[in-house]
């Protein structure tokens, strides 16, 4: 063979190589196939040729095939996560597929306000679409009220889990520094009264008052007279939208607390924090009594003759009102 053929050979055997060093670098590091920013789910379970299949359908890699060879040789042996990664643009194949295995997926939040019923709670986690699976309502006044992260393709269950283990964990602690005032005797007591608080008063700070009064009330045998207890074993704690009816008020039924003295055979509401407090430590006060004021508030009464004339009052703000 003559020298001028071998240079030639030589030559396009160079040309080979720098032509397969530069299809590797551009398909492995170069600039990716996505124009904008992109979020991408990995279910649980997936494997890097599943995933690479999915980038592919989604147009995040311009082939799973070579994704997958490049990532054999060039990439980590560490599995893909289950989650929401977002995948930016231009993203190299190498960049996507570190972001794959390494990256913190995209926690996102639901939130369970306070005093929400579990009927509501369970319509929440079945309206987040990026959860999976089935849930069961929970037990009325076993979630804590709060704001919890997920990751896409978590189960529902599984962030049940969370809140339901969160109000244990809470409902410990209070326990743990419960006053000798509190007429509560058990953690579910405290429960169950709690959540009337909490459907009594949207003001944070009227609970501890509230629950003095409720708690002055048991002490004496008195019956709570708590409207949401008439309210809950009739829609399960959804706004009854009319006025209760007197038969309501006259229906024993474990709940209603103008039929029955003592506290409800269970809780009406998933009570926050401070309800749960508040119960635990209630305010020290006469009051037998309180009635709505007009400004979101309530004002409270020691003698059956001044709940009497606050009622009068507050029946006059609603006729000002054009409610009565």
């Amino acid at each position: 063979m003559s020298i001028r053929v071998k240079a030639l050979l030589s030559y396009a055997a160079l040309v080979l190589i720098v032509l397969s060093i530069g299809f590797v670098f551009k398909s492995w590091w170069g600039e990716g196939a996505t124009a904008r920013d992109r979020n991408f789910v990995v279910e649980q379970g997936a494997t890097l040729t599943s995933a690479a299949r999915k980038l592919e359908e989604k147009g995040l890699i311009r082939s799973a095939s070579t994704f997958t060879k490049f990532a054999a040789v060039l990439g980590s042996d560490d599995p893909v996560r289950a989650g929401e990664f977002t995948i930016p643009a231009g993203a190299s194949a190498s960049q996507i597929l570190d972001i794959l295995q390494h990256a913190q997926p995209i926690r996102r939040l639901v939130t369970i306000p306070e005093g929400m019923p579990s009927i509501l709670v369970h319509e929440r986690l079945r309206g987040e679409a990026r959860l999976t699976g089935a849930v069961a309502v929970p037990a009325e006044g076993s979630v804590l009220p709060d704001s919890y992260s997920y990751e896409s393709g978590e189960t529902r269950t599984a962030v049940l889990k969370r809140m339901q283990d969160a109000m244990r964990k809470e409902l410990d602690r209070l326990w743990a520094q419960r006053k000798p005032t509190s007429v509560v005797r058990t953690k579910e007591e405290a429960i169950i009264l709690a959540s009337i608080v909490e459907k009594e008063t949207g003001k944070p700070s009227e609970r501890r008052m509230v629950a003095g009064v409720y708690s002055n009330r048991l002490r004496v045998g008195m019956k709570l007279d708590a409207d949401p207890t008439v309210i809950y074993p009739i829609t399960k704690g959804k706004p009854l939208g009319r006025r209760i009816l007197r038969s309501e008020l006259q229906d024993k039924n474990g709940y209603n607390t103008y039929a029955s003295p003592g506290l409800p055979i269970g809780p009406i509401a998933n009570p926050g924090r401070e309800s749960i407090a508040a119960v635990l430590d209630p305010a020290p006060t006469q009051a037998l009594y309180f009635v709505a004021d007009g400004s979101g508030g309530h004002i409270f009464a020691n003698t059956l003759a001044e709940h009497n004339a606050n009622v009068q009052k507050w029946y006059a703000i609603r006729r000002a009102r054009g409610e009565m």
